[in-house]
């Protein structure tokens, strides 16, 4: 069956705020860097799945994460994957959970790219993101 809705990042690799990156967090609540309670008890869970594919293949994502904010109310845990060569057809990831702390997870999801690993930018697609 054919999704009906997919993410698809495009990364310029223009460097407009200085910066040789760039990245999304999938915070709770919405842009808490760790200054506030909130977050998820994901104990239980034992990997992360996800589904990827990059435009051309050959785009490198340089990390991709669960976890890992800190500051007074951070992440129990952390744990990531990467660098990763995503290739044109679409391929399912995981990251290992098994051990982790995650009784309070404010930083669900996190992907960074970088401009030395791709200095033409980049165009990729992610799917079928869950925890399991």
């Amino acid at each position: 069956a054919q999704a009906k809705t997919v993410i698809r990042i495009t990364y310029t690799a223009s460097a407009s705020q200085n910066n040789g990156w760039t990245g999304v967090y999938w915070q709770h609540p919405a842009n808490n860097w760790g200054s506030r309670p909130g977050g998820y008890n994901l104990n239980g869970a034992k990997r992360l799945v996800f589904k990827a594919r990059g435009e051309k293949g050959g785009e490198v994502v340089e990390e991709f994460k669960v976890g890992g904010i800190s500051g007074d109310y951070a992440d129990s845990g952390t744990a990531s994957a990467g660098p990763i060569t995503l290739a044109k057809e679409w391929k399912q990831y995981e990251i290992n959970l098994d051990g982790q702390e995650l009784s309070s997870i404010a930083g669900g999801f996190c992907w960074t790219i970088t401009r030395e690993s791709n200095p033409d930018g980049a165009v990729f697609y992610l799917d079928d993101i869950r925890f399991e």
